[in-house]
């Protein structure tokens, strides 16, 4: 493992040209209100989650194609609301698995959301059982879940993923544990591109976002990743155009339409993104490329900082990210002692 990308301070001025679809709002207006057209349905039923300082609530809502898509809410033990919350998003093939797992912003007092990923979740355990049924997630297409339909936007998996993310936030607002103008969107990896694309898509919702928080985000600058690293997942676009030598035009096309670089750009929320320098993942400069776009398109001066871990791969910052993420949510959401 070594430092083999840009010298960070090429990094902090590296601004890509990542082609936006000249109808990438209005693709995404559409998409929203397609997903509209199917009631939301959200529920919440209080489950036995055996811990005794936290509450949890099993959440089905209708995603993109009125899919049922599933996830926890946690609260604090007894808390009536409603409260500051965080939605999160997960890492690659990972899942809401139980709801044990991961509850670390309900342990700081809020309200935490988390969504599965539909047809993801192998790598969690536990109960994901959130089905990826779509009529398109047979196309032709490597194993894994990156070129599922990527021949057409209208088709490809992360248009999905996506409307389910936003739909997520339309979700969350219903509950009476949830303060619907105190809501901040994080992930890491998978989870980190996810939210990115939620807060440059928030708006086009007419939801309003406190904050971002991507760690080592995935789904930025897909041609600069697959071109400089060979590493899973982005390795599932070289092997396909590898076979399909005759797509590599459609495909970076459609991916134009997912890439953080130009969803992030219409994101109004301040961020807090995080970097690792040796990150053979997600390259540290497509992760730059996003982190410099975010917020340019959006009409308005949007505050942003990078946590930099110079020395780590794809695990990042961990808990010290975690630390820093404890002490700007109580800024952003304004509880700090």
């Amino acid at each position: 493992m070594a430092m083999f990308d840009l010298s960070l301070d090429k990094l902090r001025e590296y601004r890509p040209d990542v082609a936006a679809p000249a109808d990438l709002v209005d693709f995404w207006r559409r998409s929203i209100e397609k997903a509209r057209t199917d009631e939301l349905a959200a529920s919440f039923t209080e489950v036995d989650n055996k811990l005794a300082v936290i509450d949890t609530y099993d959440v089905t809502y209708a995603g993109f194609g009125g899919a049922p898509i599933k996830g926890w809410l946690h609260v604090p033990a007894g808390a009536t609301g409603p409260l500051p919350t965080v939605v999160q998003y997960h890492g690659y093939s990972g899942g809401r698995g139980f709801p044990h797992a991961t509850n670390l912003w309900a342990q700081a007092g809020y309200a935490h959301f988390v969504m599965d990923t539909r047809g993801q979740g192998y790598s969690a355990g536990g109960p994901s059982n959130t089905a990826d049924d779509s009529a398109y997630a047979g196309l032709n297409h490597t194993p894994g879940f990156m070129t599922a339909g990527i021949s057409d936007p209208e088709t490809y998996y992360y248009r999905r993923v996506y409307i389910d993310a936003v739909r997520a936030l339309e979700a969350v607002r219903t509950s009476p544990f949830v303060d619907p103008d105190k809501i901040v969107v994080t992930g890491g990896s998978q989870g980190g591109g996810i939210s990115i694309a939620a807060a440059g898509l928030a708006g086009l919702a007419g939801i309003n976002l406190l904050g971002c928080a991507p760690d080592v985000p995935f789904l930025c600058h897909f041609q600069r990743a697959v071109e400089i690293t060979d590493k899973e997942p982005y390795a599932e676009i070289t092997r396909y155009l590898k076979g399909f030598r005759d797509q590599v035009e459609p495909v970076y096309r459609t991916l134009g339409y997912f890439d953080g670089v130009n969803l992030g750009s219409l994101a109004t929320a301040p961020a807090l993104f995080s970097v690792a320098l040796m990150d053979q993942t997600c390259p540290p400069s497509t992760v730059y490329a996003a982190y410099n776009s975010y917020g340019t398109s959006s009409g308005v001066e949007v505050g942003k900082d990078m946590k930099v871990y110079s020395h780590n791969n794809h695990e990042g910052g961990q808990t010290y990210q975690q630390d820093a993420q404890l002490d700007w949510f109580a800024s952003v959401f304004g509880t700090t002692s």
